[in-house]
Order: C-alpha cells, then sequence, then structure tokens
C-alpha cells in the first residue's frame, strides 16, 4: 500500500508539472492561435486549426434530375462543404511537418457516418531558411496555377475556382497527391516544383472506360511534375503551407503575377475509331498564367481584391467532365437531352481554354460599425472554350461576404446562374440558378 501511494504522488507530481507547464507554453495568446511552444523562444512549435463551412442552399434542378428514381425539379438542402482540422509546426530548426483531416460534402445523401480522412501529412526539411526546403507526403503543393492550392479558410467567394484543381479525384485525393517537392523564396520571386506519383485511376468514380473520347489511362501511372512561380512586387506572402489565400482584408498589399505547368506523360488514352479500337496514348498538360492584387483603400479598412487567370487544359481528345460540387441529387432520366448530369452539374474541366476573373471590394468599416464585421460584395465569372463543346461555357457568380470577426466568422451569400448544354448539338439551351447560404467558423 506504501509503494502504491508513493507511485500514486509521484504521477500526480508529473501530471501537474506536465500540465502547468503546457497551459504556461499554449495559452500565451488564448485570442490568436492555438499554440504549444516546444522551446523558450517559441521557434519550436506545434499549431492547430478548425474550419467548417455549412451550407444551406436552393437549386433549379439540371433537365431529368431524379433522387433514388424520383423526378426533382427542384431541391433545398444542407451540408458539410468543408470540415477540417490542421496540425503542424517546426519541431526543430531544420523540420517542420504539416497534417490536415476532415470530410468534404456531406450532405443528406451521403452515406453515413462517413469516415474522416488524411487530406495532408507532410514532412519538410528546410536547406536553408528562406531559399529552399525539401518536403514530400500526401500534400497539396502542386501547380501550376495560385488556386490549383486555395486556402480553405481564406477562400473570398462562397467556394474556390475549383476547375484550377483539374485533376481533383481523378489520379489525385482532393487534389492531393504522394509527391517530393522543393519551394522557396529568392529575393522576390516565389517558387514550388513538384514531382508526383499519381494514384490509379481504378479506384476513382469519375474516370470512364476506354472510348473514342479521351479519359484517364488505366495502364500503370507514370510521375507527374510541376511547377509555379510567382513574382511578389509589394508586400510578401507566406509559403509556410502550400495553401494560398483569396485576399488579406487590407492587411496587405498584394500584387503577383504568376505562371505554371503541369505534365504527365501518357496519362490519357482513347480509341482511334468504333471499328479498329487502336489506342491512342496521349499526354496530359496545363499550363496558366494569373495575376492578384490585393490592396487596402483609404483610412476606414476598405481594400479591393481582383483574381484573374488564363489556363490551357490539355487532356487530349474532347476531355470533359461536369463538376456538381456536393450534388443534392445522385441519378438522370434516361433520354434527357442534356450533358449536365443531375442536380447542379455543368462542364467545368475539359480540353480547351479557361478565363476566370473574381472581384470584391471590402466595405469600410463604419458602413456596419466597428463592432459589427464587414461588408464585402464579389463578383466571379468563368468562360470556358472547351474542345467538345460547340458553344463557350458562361458561369456566373455574385454575392456577399459578411465578415463577422474576419475569416473566422463569416457568412456568405451567392446567387450562381450555369448553362445547361443540349447532348444532341452541345450548345447552350437554357439556364438554371443556384443560391447558397454558408456560414464558416475558422479558429
Amino acid at each position: 500500500m506504501k509503494y502504491n501511494k508513493y507511485y500514486l504522488y509521484i504521477l500526480v507530481s508529473l501530471c501537474s508539472f506536465f500540465i502547468k507547464n503546457i497551459y504556461a507554453q499554449a495559452i500565451v495568446k488564448p485570442d490568436k492561435e492555438l499554440k504549444l511552444n516546444l522551446n523558450d523562444d517559441g521557434s519550436h512549435y506545434l499549431k492547430m486549426n478548425f474550419t467548417a463551412q455549412v451550407w444551406a442552399r436552393y437549386n433549379q434542378s439540371n433537365p431529368g434530375t431524379t433522387i433514388y428514381g424520383y423526378s426533382k425539379k427542384e431541391t433545398y438542402d444542407i451540408g458539410l462543404r468543408r470540415v477540417r482540422t490542421q496540425l503542424y509546426g517546426k519541431i526543430s530548426d531544420k523540420v517542420f511537418l504539416y497534417t490536415q483531416f476532415g470530410i468534404n460534402n456531406f450532405n443528406s445523401i451521403s452515406a453515413r457516418k462517413s469516415p474522416i480522412f488524411f487530406h495532408d501529412v507532410v514532412t519538410e526539411y528546410y536547406v536553408t531558411p528562406k531559399f529552399l526546403q525539401i518536403g514530400m507526403g500526401l500534400t497539396a503543393w502542386t501547380g501550376f496555377s495560385r488556386f490549383s492550392s486555395p486556402s480553405v479558410s481564406g477562400i473570398m467567394g462562397y467556394d474556390a475556382p475549383l476547375f484550377a484543381q483539374s485533376t481533383n479525384d481523378a489520379n489525385d485525393q482532393f487534389l492531393r497527391k504522394l509527391s517530393i517537392y522543393a519551394k522557396g523564396k529568392i529575393g522576390k520571386l516565389d517558387y514550388r516544383i513538384i514531382l508526383s506519383d499519381p494514384f490509379a485511376v481504378q479506384n476513382s468514380t469519375i474516370v470512364k472506360p476506354i472510348s473514342t473520347t479521351s479519359d484517364f489511362s488505366f495502364m500503370p501511372t507514370k510521375l507527374q511534375s510541376g511547377g509555379y512561380v510567382m513574382y511578389q512586387f509589394l508586400d510578401q506572402e507566406s509559403n509556410l503551407t502550400p495553401y494560398m489565400t483569396g485576399g488579406y482584408l487590407g492587411k496587405k498589399k498584394i500584387f503577383n503575377i504568376g505562371a505554371g505547368i503541369q505534365y504527365q506523360h501518357h496519362a490519357m488514352w482513347h480509341y482511334d475509331d468504333t471499328t479498329n479500337k487502336q489506342i491512342i496514348h496521349e499526354d496530359m498538360l496545363h499550363y496558366a498564367v494569373d495575376l492578384f492584387y490585393d490592396y487596402p483603400i483609404g483610412k476606414k479598412g476598405s481594400a479591393i481584391s481582383v483574381y484573374a487567370t488564363y489556363m490551357h487544359l490539355g487532356f487530349g481528345k474532347n476531355y470533359l467532365r461536369n463538376l456538381s460540387v456536393m450534388n443534392p441529387a445522385d441519378g438522370v432520366a434516361s433520354g434527357t437531352n442534356s450533358i449536365n448530369g443531375s442536380g447542379n452539374g455543368f462542364p467545368a474541366i475539359g480540353t480547351g481554354n479557361i478565363a476566370y476573373i473574381q472581384a470584391g471590394y471590402l466595405l469600410p468599416k463604419n458602413i456596419l460599425g466597428e463592432k459589427n464585421g464587414q461588408l464585402q460584395p464579389y463578383v466571379m465569372y468563368t468562360h470556358g472554350n472547351f474542345q467538345k463543346l460547340n458553344q463557350g461555357m458562361n458561369l456566373i457568380d455574385a454575392g456577399i461576404n459578411w465578415y463577422i470577426d474576419g475569416t473566422k466568422s463569416k457568412i456568405s451569400l451567392n446567387y450562381q446562374n450555369r448553362p445547361i448544354f443540349s447532348s444532341s448539338e452541345l450548345k447552350e439551351t437554357t439556364r438554371k440558378g443556384l443560391v447558397v447560404l454558408q456560414y464558416q467558423i475558422a479558429i
């Protein structure tokens, strides 16, 4: 009994010591960040972030839309667009680690108890503090444009321009791949270079069997390479993680011009025709140029934010893919004359060229009062000139953000107007609308 009391005393003392030290280090600035210092000056640390984006939507359904076999001309739904937790930090002068886990796109027709999975698991070695860092793992360090790796909490609109994640869930995992990368800064030039081992497309739900239209090859994957560079004329942006913000709410003066490329040998295949069925292998090649401008205006907290990009997507003959984010439906009636698919889908990614612009104006703080946050109206416009379509694809989004407490607490209301293309003529026949109310919490 004496020994048990002695061991209990030691255990309680040790627990008290560790709790006291963790509390003293982690709660230095409780209003700013969740941080655990691993040394006295805080240069070695662990941080934790949490972000949740909840959507409530009204959607005018695409032609022929069904839910479990029942026709639905319109839908109302609530869903979890993104829920993420990040744990990362510098554990020594030379070593950085980054992990992120969570779920995406969970609504009322999703499989229940959807598993939380790792989005990122990265280890990184600092060769030099600024010029060169080398890392590897499951990561979003990727080319080929700014929003190929968008910051979840820093998206300006209700959602990111998802076409920039050109292989999302085809041969990657929500844009992440198993990769080795090098990144750093040379003066005002910020760069990233990536070599990836893409995932087998046989495990993808969006890749189709070989046909006369190009799609991802079922053959063993070749390595994928890419890179992105940007010249930062004014303030410097952090490159601690790959994720790039959609705006700084007047806290920085940013003017960047960037360019990137992504390449994979024989990533795609198709038959030459339906008779001989000779297989044609094609390379995947994407490249883009973009511009980002984010600048405070006046002395009352207002700011302007503009992003524009022009990109070429090279997937091979007539490749075209619909995007239907957190689709509120699961089927299409047979005989429907539309290529859009069910629910809220539209042709968003394909062989061809895309021009995109988004612009927002952060209104002065005195509009709502100093303690009530700020409003930011914005617009987003996408024009896709895809090889398979006989007409350009035009997507329009317009909305307003209410930053209640910066990006920590944000409400967005967005209206989207999308085109519907016929499967017979491959031209726009009508348009449909979508209204999204989003509440974002980020700590």
